[in-house]
């Protein structure tokens, strides 16, 4: 039971808060009980890390080695500032109200919870009923304004789409299980290997496979959910959806793909090269088009992911791996630095939104920089990041996932790489001149939560000071990479 010790503390700590918050008027004994839990957890999952061993349990079907657990404490991170970020936005929604007013947060845990399994599951039945748990606490989650007539739809578009998306996962798990007769991934990787299975109806899954963490991961052409769904959503359900859940799906495309497919590498690579290429042309350049910051910042998300799936397909040159720790640790790097960044920047958002008013469009920014010098530093910051401007976290980021790709041989995938992010530069940068040099439509004061105020200023310094000095982030990603590919 050891290794699941946090996953079995999450679950009792989150059903004890739903059943405590039937009794308390006020949401804020639910709010810190589910940043108490959070502390829980990663008390529980440094220890492991510390340990830097990998345990397997439950048959195999559960594991817990460094990659997951390093995965795990952001995953912790990032939904614990979700939850600051957005406690204010949500009370003035009348999201914390009502009999039930703290299932934004039981929700938020047990997504939290669906995710933790998809980054420890080491079997595809596993993997894939830990990420049903994520996606139907999400879908509540975007639907949870019964009176917004957007979030609704966005909800309903979330529905529906997410389960013909779990439709194809489950899907190729069958056939990949129907071709090697098992779903233990360590076992699938092993009979992969020996050239016995019908190659055929493995390549088969192995589509299906990708298109359903395609679709999670937001990459073109299962694209078509994201900005829709980030626009309806409630600011603070759209970070929940566009942070966390980013860094299970990269998890389980390592498990499902690098873990128990490289064999097939070759395969899956070419697929990831097409979706890593066209989610960078389309992300960037219909992002220029947006006035909607939430939608821009969606399509961004979408060239985003496009070099996470550069940092993935760069693992494998013809039968050597050689480069894989370096490429997929790469990736991972990229993954974490786009889950600081993404909510750092809707946390702003929701700063600047107030009770009756979205600050939704890029024209909401004008004159920030008058207003609150400091926040429009923070945002320069993102925004710089984003882009790519040393010495950003984001530029070192991009360099790591162009390193991999040229060390894979790809030296016009890099250069194709750069010229998108050469044009995906420019909508970064509007937000940028609409802050500083555009006159401010409103010039009221901006009240900020204390703990919001905190939490903003150390995440928008992170993001410098792990620009600067990378190589203990970049370590441990490589570390953790390395000793799990190992074992």
């Amino acid at each position: 039971m050891i290794p699941i010790y946090a996953e079995v503390f999450l679950m009792v700590a989150a059903s004890a808060i739903l059943l405590i918050d039937m009794f308390m008027s006020k949401r804020t004994v639910a709010y810190y009980l589910s940043l108490l839990t959070l502390v829980g957890c990663a008390v529980f999952t440094w220890a492991d890390y510390n340990a830097g061993t990998t345990a397997y349990t439950f048959y195999n079907m559960f594991v817990s080695d460094p990659m997951s657990n390093l995965l795990k404490l952001f995953t912790y991170l990032t939904v614990g500032m979700t939850l600051v970020y957005s406690r204010q936005y949500a009370g003035d929604r009348g999201m914390l109200s009502g009999n039930l007013g703290g299932e934004f947060y039981v929700l938020a845990l047990f997504s939290m919870l669906g995710q933790m399994v998809m980054i420890s599951g080491n079997n595809m039945l596993v993997t894939y009923l830990g990420l049903e748990l994520m996606s139907l606490s999400l879908y509540a989650l975007v639907a949870l304004r019964r009176d917004h007539a957007v979030a609704t739809e966005a909800a309903m578009k979330y529905f529906i789409l997410g389960a013909l998306a779990s439709g194809f996962l489950l899907y190729g798990i069958s056939m990949i299980y129907g071709a090697t007769g098992t779903l233990d991934i360590s076992e699938i990787a092993k009979v992969a290997g020996n050239g016995t299975v019908n190659k055929t109806i493995l390549t088969f899954g192995i589509v299906f496979i990708v298109a359903g963490i395609a679709f999670k991961l937001g990459a073109v052409p299962f694209h078509m959910w994201v900005p829709d769904v980030y626009q309806g959503a409630p600011t603070a359900v759209t970070l929940l959806l566009g942070g966390a859940p980013k860094l299970a799906t990269f998890a389980i495309a390592i498990r499902l793909l690098v873990e128990g497919l490289l064999p097939l590498a070759i395969e899956w690579q070419q697929m990831l090269l097409v979706l890593a290429v066209l989610s960078l042309a389309i992300g960037n350049l219909t992002a220029i088009a947006q006035t909607n910051i939430k939608r821009m910042l969606a399509y961004s998300t979408i060239a985003q992911i496009g070099f996470v799936l550069l940092g993935l397909m760069s693992g494998v040159i013809g039968t050597s791996s050689a480069n894989a720790a370096s490429s997929y640790s790469a990736a991972m790097y990229y993954s974490i630095t786009y889950v600081l960044t993404t909510v750092g920047s809707f946390g702003l958002i929701m700063m600047l939104a107030r009770a009756g008013f979205e600050a939704e469009e890029i024209a909401d920014f004008k004159g920030l920089g008058k207003r609150s010098p400091w926040f429009a530093i923070v945002m320069t910051i993102l925004m710089f990041s984003l882009a790519g401007v040393p010495p950003m976290m984001g530029f070192m980021a991009k360099w790591a996932v162009l390193q991999a790709v040229v060390d894979g041989g790809q030296l016009w995938l890099s250069v194709v790489a750069v010229m998108f992010s050469l044009i995906g530069a420019f909508y970064y940068l509007r937000i940028v001149k609409t802050i500083w040099f555009d006159e401010a439509v409103d010039v009221s004061p901006i009240l900020v939560p204390a703990d919001m105020r905190a939490i903003l200023t150390v995440n928008g310094i992170a993001i410098v000071l792990l620009g600067v000095v990378p190589g203990s982030l970049l370590d441990a990603c490589l570390h953790s990479m390395t000793k799990t590919l190992g074992s």
